[in-house]
């Protein structure tokens, strides 16, 4: 009888242990689950560029980390406000922007600049019909007589204050087009990888994208993660630096027509570069 029962138990083990997820399983092969901000429907391609990056960096760890699971929050959040859900262990993981001091303070930064010197370069939109008046600016004591609009938290808010060029701000991106529209500041600067999927978008508004004037100053975008996560800051940088070595990271950068039409204009160099200190 004892050993009938030991056989049955010996065949329930054993039907057990070949189910998907069985006891067996050890603790590093359950789903690193990511939560990354959300992502609206409307949002333009190259935003979509951040997650399938991300994914990339974490399928090339997957073999020696694990594996993982991306989801995305289901409201949106400002950028300040996912810097703060990350920074106090909040609803979301993992963001990606322009770094600045104080994120770098707050939150864990990954030192590989995502969209390579996309970000460093700015172009302006500007109303149709101004074309000539910035063709008419050389200097950057030119450019001070005019007014930048840019959101109030944004990185390069600062860096444009600092190097006394007046700016305009707004709480929200999407007010800044309107306020252009009417008048409340003469410039937008905007990235070069942002300027003309932008103008697409607002082609009913009156706008133009100006043709002489980049200003350059050093922003990288970076992906950042909370300070008492260091093991998932490594995992991501260790992944990023083999889709680096094996140009999966090109590959994907280059899919996306935006960056291409950015990274042509700034090889073209055709503008007059202004150069701005960064703070």
């Amino acid at each position: 009888m004892h050993a009938v029962r030991r056989a049955i138990v010996s065949a329930l083990l054993l039907a057990c242990t070949g189910l998907p997820g069985a006891a067996q399983a050890r603790p590093q092969d359950t789903a690193l689950r990511i939560v990354l901000p959300m992502l609206h429907p409307s949002a333009r391609e190259h935003a979509s560029y951040f997650p399938r990056l991300l994914q990339l960096a974490l399928e090339k760890t997957a073999a020696t980390d694990g594996p993982f699971e991306i989801v995305h929050y289901d409201r949106e959040l400002t950028s300040p406000r996912q810097a703060l859900e990350i920074k106090h262990g909040g609803v979301i993981d993992v963001m990606w922007d322009g770094t600045n001091r104080q994120r770098e303070t707050d939150l864990l930064p990954i030192r590989i600049s995502l969209l390579q010197e996309l970000n460093d370069y700015r172009v302006f939109l500007i109303r149709r019909g101004d074309a000539a008046r910035f063709a008419g600016i050389h200097s950057l004591e030119q450019l001070r007589r005019l007014k930048a609009g840019a959101g109030v938290n944004w990185p390069s808010t600062d860096i444009l204050r600092a190097n006394g060029l007046p700016v305009v701000t707004s709480i929200g991106y999407e007010y800044l087009f309107p306020m252009l529209r009417v008048g409340r500041f003469d410039y937008m600067p905007r990235g070069t990888q942002e300027a003309w999927s932008e103008l697409q978008q607002h082609a009913d508004d009156g706008f133009e994208v100006e043709s002489t004037i980049f200003l350059h100053y050093r922003v990288p975008y970076y992906f950042f993660v909370s300070r008492t996560r260091p093991e998932l800051a490594k995992r991501i940088e260790r992944g990023l630096r083999i889709a680096q070595k094996d140009g999966s990271f090109d590959a994907l950068f280059n899919t996306i027509p935006a960056f291409q039409r950015g990274m042509a204009e700034i090889a073209a160099k055709k503008r007059r570069v202004f150069e701005l200190k960064v703070p």
